[in-house]
């Protein structure tokens, strides 16, 4: 597909307005476990009991990571892993990602790898295979399984983060159970939990996890919760009986530690870069609110929404493109479909992976959706910009909110600079820095 700069569309886009708009910091609570304090945490949650006396010496111990952007990943993986060897036992690592990294032993071992978590790195081994054991059948009608590996170890440390996930709500949402049923599922048992549609996945998820942790050598879950700013705040380890209890109250913790865009409304969302390291759908819709499904809900409330970048550490995988109302040319220039496509084929969602508009630059991405929005006046479009959905402690805002904010009108929401006209390069680069 042919995208011109200069054609018919920029002729069209040329004359649209963009805003002046001013640099803002959002502030959010902000209790935190440092980077340097992880490896304390880790061993003194492993060496409270029952946890110490369950990994013994001469146990094969199976660790999970995931494929997810999550802070300090490699610091907790290898603080576990060394905890483990500290106590005898021998540990290994088994990616536990569904059907991400294109569904392959070895596209899984690069998701981690860009995540600092190599055999190197983490002092110990990492068995990555696709090949599953089945376990038995859920309570919902469901065969359940297993990652092998996991199967075969000792015991099984699940290790993972705890969050709201962005496309269903439930008791259990992302989290210990939904990495026992659709991570450690591989593609095979992530393609199952998802089957009946994200209407189901939130029966599915606790029902299958129900029957791993009664079949397979579970030992506890040590799931970890960010803060708004993408930090660490805090490590618990959970033993296997009480994880089906406990679960649901640090999704509550969790959920009360989102940020979110302050300000509540927008008429354009401007997402500079979004990605698999960001969340499953390229930006979080409980902060952008652009949601895949009916089942979720939640975010600031927007009429039109572009993505200019995707992330290196996607590889490609653009889940979530299909969220975005516009993209750039340098966007979809970076689509690879054989890294995505198997999320779909196992979510069932679609929604996800459709292409949006392409346009030639972010300049035209930015015209495009004020051009598009109705109801408004479009020279005092009110404008968000956000770095990404992770990151969202300094953002840009438009002239349209400078007096309110100023005035107070959003606790938490500070102005930083005056408004100013974003600046472009001569090929319609956005030149004007978040930080700035």
């Amino acid at each position: 597909m042919e995208i011109k700069q200069g054609g018919v569309v920029s002729r069209l886009l040329a004359d649209v307005p963009i805003p002046r708009m001013f640099h803002a910091e959002q502030l959010f609570p902000r209790e935190r476990i440092a980077p340097a304090d992880i490896p304390a945490a880790v061993a003194g949650e492993l060496s409270r009991e029952p946890f110490r006396s369950k990994i013994r010496p001469g146990m094969s111990i199976a660790i999970t990571a995931g494929s997810r952007g999550i802070a300090n990943v490699d610091l907790i993986t290898r603080s576990i892993a060394d905890f483990v060897k500290a106590s005898g036992a021998v540990p290994f690592i088994v990616p536990a990602m569904g059907s991400h990294g294109g569904a392959t032993a070895e596209g899984q071992l690069e998701v981690l790898a860009s995540y600092g978590i190599t055999p190197e790195a983490m002092g110990c081994e990492i068995r990555s295979s696709m090949e599953v054991v089945e376990l038995g059948t859920s309570d919902t009608g469901l065969p359940v399984y297993l990652d092998k590996n996991a199967y075969e170890a000792d015991g099984i440390i699940v290790s993972c983060r705890l969050k709201p996930h962005n496309a269903f709500r439930g008791p259990y949402e992302s989290g210990p159970c939904k990495m026992l049923a659709v991570g450690l599922g591989k593609q095979k048992g992530a393609e199952r939990v998802h089957s009946d549609g994200m209407g189901k996945i939130g029966a599915n998820i606790p029902s299958i996890a129900k029957v791993i942790l009664a079949r397979a050598p579970i030992l506890f879950a040590l799931p970890c919760i960010e803060n708004a700013y993408d930090e660490t705040c805090r490590i618990e380890a959970i033993d296997r009986d009480d994880i089906l209890a406990r679960e649901p109250e640090l999704l509550q913790f969790a959920f009360e530690r989102m940020p979110s865009l302050l300000v509540g409304a927008c008429d354009v969302l401007v997402v500079d870069e979004t990605g698999k390291n960001y969340s499953g759908t390229g930006v979080d819709p409980n902060i952008t609110g652009t949601f895949s499904t009916e089942y979720a809900h939640g975010g600031v409330e927007v009429q039109r929404t572009c993505f200019l970048d995707l992330s290196a550490a996607s590889h490609g995988n653009a889940l979530g493109v299909g969220l975005a109302n516009v993209i750039t040319k340098r966007f979809f220039d970076k689509i690879d479909t054989e890294k995505m496509y198997p999320n779909c084929l196992t979510s069932t969602v679609l929604t996800s992976a459709r292409i949006p508009c392409v346009v030639a630059n972010d300049r035209e991405a930015i015209q495009m959706c004020i051009r598009t929005c109705t109801g408004i006046d479009r020279s005092r479009a009110r404008i968000i910009r956000i770095p990404n959905s992770l990151h969202i402690g300094r953002i840009m805002l438009s002239e349209a909110y400078y007096r309110d904010v100023k005035a107070g009108k959003w606790p938490g929401v500070a102005a930083c600079s005056e408004p100013e006209p974003l600046e472009f390069d001569g090929d319609g680069a956005l030149l004007t820095p978040i930080e700035g």
